[in-house]
C-alpha cells in the first residue's frame, strides 16, 4: 500500500489540539502520503506579500524549527529524526552544524525563528504548520535565511520559502497530463466546499491552464447527501440527458414490430416500460406507489428494475476529493447520475492510496502518489538508527536537510537560491525534487490505477516531474 493515509491516521489519533477547530472538515489532510500537512490552510495569518530577501546569509549552520513539547511533540520528533539521520553522515563542512529550536516554547515559532537568526543559522528547515510558516517566513526572508517549510499549504511558498510537502495541485498536475495522453479533453470536478476541495480545485484549473485544455468544470458540495445528489446532477446535466431519452422513447408501438411469439400486440408502449427505480420514477412523473400498467392483453407488466441508459455527461474526466462517508455518498450520485468508464475517467486525491482495494465500484479510477518502492532503503536506514518505521513526515524533513547537505558540500558560502533552484533536482526519498524559484516543489509522481477486487491499485506511469510552469 502506498502512504497516503499513514499520516492522515496519526494525525486523528494525536491531533493537532491546537488546530483542531479549524480542522474540522479535514482541512489538514492538504496533501498525500504524510506528505499531508499538519497545519489548516485557513490558519495562516500571512497577507502574501513578498518581501525582497536581504543579503543572503553565508552560514553553513541548519536551524531546526519544529514542535518539540506540547501536543505536536510526536510528530515534532520524528522530523527531527529525519533531519538527524541526512545530517549526521559523513564529509560535511566543517562550519555544518544542527541548530534545533521548539516552536511549541514560550513565544512560539516568532520566538524560535528569532532565535534562528541571532545563531547565525543560513537555512531553516520547518516549521511544521501552516500557521507557524506564516509567522516564521517574514523574519527569514528580512534576514536572507531559506526557508524549506513542512506544510502542503501552497500558499506559503513564496520565493526564498518552499512548500516541502506534496500539495493536492502538484497531484493534480500530473493527474490531467495522465488524462491528456489518454485522449482526455474535457474536465470537470465535483468537490467538497473545504480546503482540500478547494486546493483540488485550484489546482485542476491550473493543470488545465498550463496543458493548454478547456477550462474545466467545478461545483462543490457541503457534504450531505442530498447536496451532493443535486450539485452532481446539475454538473452532468443530469436532467437534460435524462429529458433527452424520455423525448427519443415511442409512445406506440412500433409499425411491424413483433415479440418472440409473433404477436404485434405484445408489443410494450412507453407505458408498459418495466417499472423503474424510484428516484428515476419520479424524475419521470410516474407514481412510484402506482402499480406498474398492465399490457392490453392484461398481463402483468415485467417487474424487472432497468435503469435508462443515458447519454454521456458534457466531460470525459471527472475530478473527486472526498474520503470516508462523503466518498460514499459522492459514488452513490455518481452511480445514480451514469457517470462511468470508459466515457468518464474517475480521478482523485492521492489519500485515497490506503483503501484503493476497496474502491471497486469506481474500478479504473486514478490518482497520483510516490512510488512506495522508492521508499525501502530510507527506510532500513531510519530503523537502523531510530528502532521503529519512520512515519511519512520524516521523508520531508530528511529531503530537506539532504538538499542542505548537498547545497553545502557543493562549495557554495551559504544556501544561495541559485543552488537550491538548480535544474537537475536532488535526490529524495520518494524519487528526485526541485525547488522552483516562486516557492513551489515539484516531485516526482506515479499514477495509480483502482483495479478493485480487493487488491492494491496498479502503477500506471512511472514517477515523473511536471514542467515547471508558472501559473499556480
Amino acid at each position: 500500500m502506498t502512504r497516503a493515509y499513514s499520516l492522515l491516521s496519526g494525525l486523528s489519533r494525536q491531533g493537532l489540539a491546537a488546530n483542531r477547530a479549524l480542522c474540522k472538515t479535514g482541512v489538514a489532510a492538504l496533501g498525500v502520503t504524510g506528505l499531508v500537512l499538519a497545519g489548516c490552510a485557513d490558519q495562516s495569518t500571512s497577507t502574501g506579500t513578498v518581501q525582497a530577501p536581504a543579503q543572503q546569509a553565508a552560514s553553513h549552520k541548519v536551524g531546526v524549527l519544529l514542535p518539540l513539547s506540547g501536543t505536536n511533540a510526536t510528530l515534532g520528533r520524528e522530523l527531527l529524526a529525519g533531519a538527524q539521520l541526512a545530517l549526521g553522515g559523513a564529509g560535511l563542512p566543517a562550519d555544518m552544524q544542527m541548530d534545533v529550536h521548539d516552536t511549541a516554547a514560550i513565544g512560539g515559532a516568532e520566538q524560535a525563528t528569532s532565535a534562528a537568526i541571532q545563531a547565525g543559522d543560513g537555512i531553516l528547515l520547518g516549521p511544521l504548520t501552516s500557521g507557524d510558516t506564516a509567522v516564521a517566513a517574514p523574519a527569514a526572508q528580512a534576514a536572507g535565511i531559506p526557508v524549506l517549510a513542512f506544510t502542503s499549504d501552497i500558499g506559503q511558498g513564496r520565493p526564498g520559502v518552499w512548500v516541502m510537502g506534496i500539495t493536492p495541485e502538484e497531484q493534480v498536475q500530473q493527474l490531467v497530463a495522465q488524462a491528456k495522453r489518454d485522449g482526455r479533453q474535457h474536465f470537470a470536478a465535483l468537490l467538497p466546499d473545504n480546503a482540500l476541495g478547494h486546493a483540488l480545485g485550484n489546482g485542476l484549473i491550473s493543470a488545465c491552464r498550463d496543458q493548454g485544455l478547456a477550462a474545466p468544470s467545478i461545483a462543490y458540495h457541503n457534504g450531505t447527501a442530498d447536496s451532493i445528489s443535486l450539485t452532481l446532477r446539475q454538473l452532468s446535466n443530469y436532467d437534460a440527458r435524462l429529458a433527452a431519452v424520455k423525448q427519443a422513447m415511442p409512445t406506440t408501438p412500433v409499425p411491424g414490430a413483433t415479440t418472440t411469439s409473433g404477436n404485434p400486440s405484445e408489443v410494450p408502449t412507453l407505458t408498459e416500460l418495466p417499472q423503474l427505480p424510484s428516484s428515476l420514477a419520479t424524475a419521470l412523473g410516474q407514481n412510484v406507489n402506482q402499480p406498474a400498467p398492465q399490457s392490453a392483453t392484461g398481463a402483468d407488466a415485467p417487474v424487472a428494475a432497468q435503469q435508462l441508459p443515458l447519454g454521456n455527461p458534457p466531460f470525459d474526466a471527472l475530478l473527486l476529493g472526498d474520503i470516508g462517508l462523503g466518498l460514499k455518498n459522492v459514488l452513490d450520485a455518481v452511480a445514480l447520475t451514469q457517470i462511468s468508464m470508459p466515457a468518464v475517467r474517475i480521478m482523485g486525491p492521492g489519500l485515497w492510496a490506503s483503501f484503493a482495494s476497496k474502491l471497486g465500484a469506481i474500478k479504473g479510477a486514478w490518482y497520483a502518489a510516490p512510488d512506495p518502492t522508492s521508499r525501502q532503503a530510507f527506510v532500513s536506514r531510519f530503523m537502523a538508527r531510530n528502532h521503529h518505521v519512520p512515519k511519512p513526515l520524516a521523508d520531508m524533513s530528511y529531503d530537506a536537510a539532504m538538499a542542505a547537505v548537498t547545497v553545502a558540500r557543493s562549495g557554495e558560502p551559504g544556501f544561495p537560491v541559485k543552488a537550491l533552484t538548480r535544474p537537475g533536482g536532488f535526490a529524495g526519498v520518494d524519487g528526485t525534487f526541485t525547488l522552483l524559484p516562486d516557492g513551489r516543489v515539484r516531485r516526482a509522481l506515479a499514477v495509480f490505477e483502482v483495479i478493485g477486487n480487493g487488491s492494491d491499485a496498479r502503477m500506471i506511469s512511472a514517477p515523473v516531474q511536471m514542467r515547471t510552469g508558472t501559473s499556480g
